[in-house]
């Protein structure tokens, strides 16, 4: 009898360490969300800026409910800025906010993480796919991520020779070109091209967020791609620096069985599934799935082996990886703001051993510790 009472103690007295955890519920999550005493913010731009980010911070909304609150800046945020800082700033109103994840970083984020830490320094901010000046976001966010766009010039150009590139198209416009990390990669494509015979031709789309909108900046992509094929010839690659022109972008190299080596933002999710009508509804999640279902399409075009991207949803990891960061952040498990092992082994657990990061360098600003540039290999399709 006193063994059984005593075997009994015990698992009362478990069951009531269960009870009482402050972490977030994995497996059991969804039977019984876990009761935590914080929450973080998860800002993303609508579906039409960033529909992987969107995705991706509603999937965790889901999975943690209350524990996660989100807000989208506007499709406008180069020219309303005011209300990505009154975005930021509300969220951060909420005394139980710990943590804020931003991505996509886009100009305002500074001055909006600069205006909370006014009053809050306590809230932890991780910045992804920042669109301001390096030095200016990393001495205003904790930790700041970037895929790595200085080293692309280099990669994606060899991306493109592999698959039989003889010229390599640029498409951008003057506000991506301002922006620091792209114009160093547009100078790593030129001096790339050069290194390999490829000839590099520069475009000019109009601006998603100009008086032509995303309508008008995609019609361009549709009316000019066979343009530069009949000039250059099939064997031209094609990169663009913004999001929204990825799918008819996609649609146009495959139809006139050009190059695509990669899109502005490597992703198995990003722009293919809709550009080739995959359906995705009850695969969310499932890479190997879309990987495949890419890979059939490409096939179907007549395109096999000129066209490919990034294996991991580089965005969405982005997200996913700093929310379990700040999480034990927050919890006691990471006591830096920014622990770079730590952070890479949120990286891993996500998208694999073969991702590496580095931290940004100029000569204008020196090193960043916090300023974190993410690379992975290439998924030919």
């Amino acid at each position: 009898m006193k063994k059984l009472i005593s075997m009994l103690l015990v698992l009362v007295m478990a069951l009531g360490l269960v009870a009482c955890s402050s972490a977030p519920a994995t497996d059991d999550k969804k039977d019984d969300e876990a009761k935590v005493d914080y929450k973080i913010g998860i800002i993303t731009g609508t579906v039409s800026q960033g529909e992987e980010e969107y995705q991706m911070a509603q999937d965790l909304k889901k999975e943690y409910g209350d524990m996660v609150v989100t807000a989208t800046y506007p499709d406008n945020f180069s020219t309303e800025t005011e209300q990505t800082i009154a975005t930021v700033t509300n969220m951060a109103a909420d005394p139980d906010v710990k943590a804020i994840i931003f991505v996509q970083a886009v100009p305002g984020a500074t001055a909006a993480i600069q205006k909370v830490k006014e009053t809050r320094d306590d809230i932890l901010f991780i910045s992804g796919v920042c669109a301001e000046d390096p030095g200016v976001i990393a001495a205003a966010s904790d930790i700041c991520l970037l895929v790595d766009e200085i080293a692309m010039g280099t990669t994606i150009i060899d991306q493109a020779q592999k698959q039989g590139a003889k010229t390599f198209v640029h498409i951008s416009f003057e506000r991506h070109l301002g922006y620091a990390t792209i114009a160093a990669r547009q100078q790593g494509f030129k001096d790339r091209c050069a290194e390999l015979g490829i000839e590099y031709v520069e475009a000019t789309a109009p601006d998603p967020t100009g008086d032509a909108g995303v309508t008008g900046a995609q019609a361009w992509i549709t009316e000019n791609i066979k343009t530069y094929v009949e000039k250059y010839g099939a064997d031209t690659a094609f990169f663009s620096t913004n999001c929204s022109l990825q799918v008819p972008l996609i649609q146009e190299v495959a139809k006139y069985k050009a190059i695509f080596p990669q899109q502005c933002c490597p992703s198995p999710y990003h722009a293919y599934p809709s550009a080739f009508n995959i359906e995705t509804k009850g695969h969310e999640g499932d890479v190997e799935y879309m990987l495949g279902e890419i890979k059939k399409a490409v096939a179907e075009a007549g395109n096999s082996g000129r066209m490919s991207t990034w294996e991991v949803p580089i965005n969405m990891m982005m997200i996913e990886a700093g929310f379990n960061y700040a999480v034990k952040w927050i919890e006691g498990d990471i006591t830096e703001r920014c622990d770079e092992e730590a952070l890479l082994a949120e990286m891993k657990a996500i998208s694999g051993e073969a991702t590496t990061i580095s931290h940004y360098s100029d000569e204008a600003t020196g090193e960043l510790d916090n300023f974190f540039l993410i690379l992975c290999p290439f998924y030919d399709f």
